[in-house]
């Protein structure tokens, strides 16, 4: 359905790269980030400003709407769409930072920042600005990214830098979410004008209901839809190679098998699940924060079980299609082994860790919740 003014939804124009994306798949892997033709495409259609206040030319859409878009990029890669979600929950950090850094970082529509966490940093307040140094790790499309934040946990500020003023460490080898290009960054008293730095821990400074919603849980449940729209991939792929696959030793294809038949259906139950959780409690909680302006710390502890969920339940998913594959899974040009790495590396991130069923077994219980939510 497209907008009143003509112009393509954001569903619209994520569904239109799926063929860009999907050609783009071996080049995304050898390389291990997303080319830069594409990348440009997804700047020109401003995906990367989806989550952007207005006021800074972003459009500050819909949060279910959203989620779609996420998981209609991951059912063409799973790459791709980590950093998407990445970049643009990280974008949400504008509303937060003064006006006139939000306008400079976030008002070029060509913007893409790139994050990591710290490992070893300093920040030394020097006059004008802070003299940096230290280590971020795990920053996701930060090959693509002309901007990089890095955190300094003492005291906790966040300094926006020119990609081109720290180095990068190669440290991406690994064999899922390959074109995330996840490399580490550091910097060497590195001096930051003070005019790039902002405070963490503020109240928003626009009104959007969007931004209401903590930005862990923001990444929480977009990466949970990274992993059904690659579980999702996996589920097609695998139900039309069963009606083709004859097995060695075998008569019949594997569609007519009672076992393929009994695990394709106790996957498509456990991803449909999984995505109706996802939905259904965003969905009461975007409700309600749109109603409110404020979220209560169930409806934080909602999210954050429904998204864990959705990751770990994808990657459970795609386990079951994986071992009904055979020897045809193994080989890393066939789209389910793409798929089972990139579910089992998307568990292993912070928003995947299943610790988190624990915080929200306590509030459920009734015991005070321990975790981030």
């Amino acid at each position: 359905m497209s907008e009143s003014n003509g112009h393509p939804t954001p569903l619209e124009r994520a569904r239109s790269l799926h063929d860009d994306i999907q050609n783009a798949a071996d080049q995304i892997d050898v390389d291990r980030e997303i080319p830069r033709a594409l990348i440009d495409k997804m700047n020109e259609l401003g995906l990367f400003r989806l989550l952007v206040p207005r006021e800074y030319g972003g459009e500050e859409m819909d949060w279910l709407e959203y989620l779609d878009v996420v998981r209609t990029i991951a059912y063409a890669d799973g790459s791709v769409a980590w950093c998407f979600n990445q970049g643009t929950v990280f974008a949400t950090t504008s509303c937060r930072a003064p006006a006139s850094l939000a306008s400079e970082i976030w008002g070029d529509p060509m913007t893409v920042v790139s994050n990591g966490p710290p490992k070893g940093v300093t920040a030394e307040a020097v006059p004008g600005g802070t003299k940096l140094s230290g280590q971020w790790m795990f920053s996701s499309g930060c090959r693509h990214a002309n901007w990089v934040a890095a955190v300094s946990p003492r005291p906790a500020r966040l300094h926006l830098i020119p990609r081109d003023q720290v180095d990068f460490i190669d440290v991406w080898q690994v064999p899922g979410l390959r074109g995330t290009g996840s490399f580490s960054f550091e910097a060497r008293d590195l001096f930051v004008p003070s005019e790039h730095t902002m405070a963490l821990n503020v109240a928003p400074q626009v009104a959007g209901p969007i931004y209401v919603v903590p930005q862990g849980l923001l990444f929480a449940c977009g990466f949970g839809c990274v992993a059904l729209g690659v579980a999702r991939a996996a589920l097609d792929v695998t139900e039309s190679f069963a009606s083709e696959k004859t097995p060695q030793f075998g008569a019949r294809p594997l569609a007519e098998n009672p076992v393929v038949q009994l695990k394709v259906g106790q996957a498509e139950a456990g991803w449909r699940a999984a995505k109706a959780l996802l939905h259904e409690t965003v969905g009461d909680v975007w409700a309600s924060v749109q109603a409110h302006h404020a979220i209560t710390v169930e409806e934080r502890i909602r999210l954050r079980m429904a998204g864990t969920h959705a990751i770990r339940e994808s990657a459970r998913v795609v386990d079951i299609l994986y071992n009904l594959s055979g020897s045809s899974s193994i080989f890393q040009t066939t789209a389910i082994q793409r798929r089972f790495q990139d579910a089992h590396v998307i568990t292993q991130q912070v928003q995947g860790r299943e610790a988190h069923y624990e915080t929200v077994g306590q509030f459920f219980v009734g015991e005070d919740p321990v975790g981030v939510f």
